[in-house]
């Protein structure tokens, strides 16, 4: 018989026992993303000034009515950071959305059908795989200047491919465990294999790859505006203030570093997020 010494004061802790630790919600990660979408979505409605309006001489340092300054045409640089999320914001999360529809109808019908249907369904989707999702951004951008539609349209197209990979893979390893297959053999319909079986365990990787698509739309979306595509030049757009004030850091950095500082935020924070809720969906499913 073996003893286990345990230093005194401390229970020796053994295999299986004890409550099992819950997971702490998200909440500064979902604080945070819920501020600045907030902050992107409602800023308008909070501006001091006009956006668009020249005020003040271009760089004008923070202070008195300019609360960041103002940027490389006078504009005030608050103005422009409270109304210049909304529709990046918008565009990014329309075209997570169409991105994901895609991904989610495809992946799972890929995995539900024969393999050589699935297969042949995965070629077409490798053919817009192969084509960079900047590429595919300016190509539908440029053709249609100032349409947030072919933006929105763009971006799905960039993104979808991939979801569909991750989504049926996900739906792969459901299929082919035994829950499914006793299920399939006592009768149950591949309908009822779906909506109870495949879309409630397929639940997790579709969460964290939403919001890897929101992240990377978030990035096309500012590389549209940073490029001058997108909506009119003279509206505020968080990634077009960064191209038009780089220049002019060195005289005034707000106007540069508050839409960048803004961006870096938001991905970092909706990344940190979708890993945490992820996480909570796996072991509720569990």
């Amino acid at each position: 018989m073996t003893t286990v010494l345990t230093p005194p004061g401390r229970r020796a802790r053994t295999a299986g026992t004890g409550p099992a630790r819950r997971p702490r919600p998200p909440l500064l990660t979902g604080l945070g993303t819920l501020l600045i979408l907030l902050l992107a979505l409602l800023g308008p409605l909070a501006a001091p000034h006009s956006p668009t309006a020249q005020l003040a001489a271009p760089f004008q340092q923070p202070g008195g009515q300019f609360l960041l300054g103002t940027d490389v045409l006078g504009r005030d640089v608050t103005s422009r950071v409270l109304s210049g999320g909304r529709t990046l914001v918008l565009t990014a999360l329309a075209g997570t959305v169409a991105a994901g529809a895609v991904g989610v109808t495809a992946g799972v019908l890929a995995a539900m059908v024969s393999r050589r249907l699935g297969d042949l369904l995965l070629r077409c989707v490798d053919a817009l795989a192969v084509l960079p999702g900047l590429l595919v951004v300016l190509v539908l951008a440029a053709g249609f200047p100032g349409s947030e539609a072919a933006l929105v349209a763009a971006v799905a197209l960039a993104t979808a491919p991939f979801s569909t990979r991750v989504l049926r893979a996900a739906a792969d390893t459901v299929l082919s465990s035994g829950c499914v297959e006793a299920a399939l053999a006592r009768g149950d319909t591949r309908r009822a294999v779906l909506r109870h079986d495949v879309l409630p365990n397929i639940a997790g990787p579709a969460l964290m790859d939403t919001a890897l698509r929101v992240v990377a739309s978030l990035h096309l979306t500012a590389t549209a505006g940073f490029l001058g595509l997108g909506p009119d030049g003279a509206a505020p757009d968080w990634g077009r203030m960064v191209s038009e004030n780089a220049p002019g850091a060195t005289l005034a950095a707000t106007p540069f570093l508050a839409p960048a500082l803004l961006l870096v935020l938001l991905s970092v924070c909706v990344g940190l997020l979708a890993g945490r809720l992820a996480d909570l969906v796996g072991r509720g499913a569990a």
